[in-house]
């Protein structure tokens, strides 16, 4: 009897396994795709993050700001600095990889993706002299034609990377000692500036080599030693404006030969300096060039060391009157971004709780939605 009941056990089983195969054979074969992208808008937000926990690995998060959902996330190795093209339609990443991950030889490459898949479609080698530093919008560049590209490099001897963007290849390396950051001229497709030490800038003008055919300083615009500036800074054609740590305004203007600059202007009344109101963060204030309005990260008891501090409060600063017109919850952010034309939204990074907050900009900020749990270390936000 248990021999009969075990045949017919196996039987049972033999016959069920045949169906199942049968029935599996009917499946249709999968196959792996990418999903496909909407375009993009002028709210889509690229988050640069070092991601210092595992820093040969960095991320740029790309994300929908409309619903604030993640479209993708390119992979930006080791300290990698990130920009879009100036028609937008490509994202150039400057970055180190070395062949035992931690160690090893070093390679310094600029890797292309395109924008709207976020594919990799190339790379450009460049001098290993990469500048391994944390995200800022001056470390990479595309020249306003896009003919150029232009990388900060660093050993820690400061200097530029021309990249010719037509034949995509590295073509020379300007010596800037004691500058850092470039800050490419809108009139002029191979030129650009760079802030100095000691409080100058420097002007580099390329002819159609991209070799140099003037280098020229200016006088200087602030003073570092007493009320030194923060290095992000927001363009408007050929003018940029910065913010120093007291909570002044510079406006340099970087269209000729030589950088000319205005006088600079304090966002602080006298109230505002004896509660100790300083600026601070990383991408510390955004500028929304057609109301001509700037919104700047505020904290108060600020001193000697406070530059980095997140937002307590966010000031919208109006350029044509340099007056405060409104004072808004800071949402602990320590990176601001502001889409441009019309319908303008400002992005905050809570550096606290890793989050971005989306205010309505187009009168009084008003906070509209958050995006909790995005991001490891980033400290710069550029919208497309």
């Amino acid at each position: 009897m248990l021999r009969k009941a075990l045949a017919g056990s196996l039987l049972t089983t033999a016959l069920a396994l045949g169906a199942s195969a049968g029935a599996m054979a009917e499946l249709p074969t999968e196959s792996i795709t990418t999903g496909k992208l909407p375009p993009p808008n002028p709210y889509r937000i690229y988050l640069h993050d070092v991601a210092i926990g595992h820093i040969v690995d960095g991320r740029l998060h790309v994300i929908d700001g409309d619903n604030l959902r993640y479209q993708g996330v390119i992979a930006t190795g080791l300290a990698g600095q990130a920009a879009l093209s100036a028609d937008r339609k490509e994202i150039f990443v400057a970055t180190t990889y070395y062949s035992r991950l931690s160690h090893g030889v070093r390679t310094d490459v600029v890797d292309v993706h395109d924008a709207q898949t976020l594919a990799l479609t190339g790379e450009i080698e460049i001098p290993p002299r990469h500048a391994q530093s944390l995200h800022y919008k001056g470390t990479i560049r595309p020249s306003a034609d896009g003919r150029w590209l232009f990388v900060q490099y660093a050993t820690p001897a400061t200097s530029v990377g021309i990249i010719d963007l037509k034949t995509r290849k590295a073509v020379n390396e300007v010596a800037t000692p004691g500058c850092w950051a470039i800050l490419p001229a809108a009139s002029v497709g191979g030129r650009f500036s760079t802030v100095c030490g000691d409080g100058t800038l420097l002007t580099v003008s390329l002819d159609e080599a991209g070799q140099v055919r003037t280098q020229k300083r200016s006088a200087r615009f602030f003073d570092p030693d007493k009320d030194p500036i923060f290095i992000h800074g927001e363009q408007d054609g050929d003018t940029y404006r910065f913010v120093s740590f007291h909570g002044e305004i510079h406006t340099a203007h970087v269209g000729g030969e030589v950088a000319s600059y205005d006088a600079p202007w304090s966002v602080l009344g006298a109230a505002d300096r004896k509660q100790g109101w300083r600026p601070g963060g990383y991408q510390v204030f955004a500028q929304h060039n057609a109301s001509g309005r700037l919104y700047v990260g505020m904290h108060d008891k600020g001193k000697e060391g406070s530059h980095k501090t997140p937002a307590k409060e966010i000031w919208t600063v109006d350029l044509a009157s340099k007056k405060r017109i409104a004072r808004s919850p800071g949402n602990d952010a320590i990176a601001l971004a502001v889409s441009q034309g019309e319908r303008p939204r400002l992005f905050a990074y809570d550096g606290v709780k890793a989050a971005i907050a989306v205010f309505d900009a187009s009168r009084k900020l008003t906070l509209s939605k958050r995006m909790e749990g995005v991001g490891e270390t980033p400290t710069q936000m550029e919208l497309h």
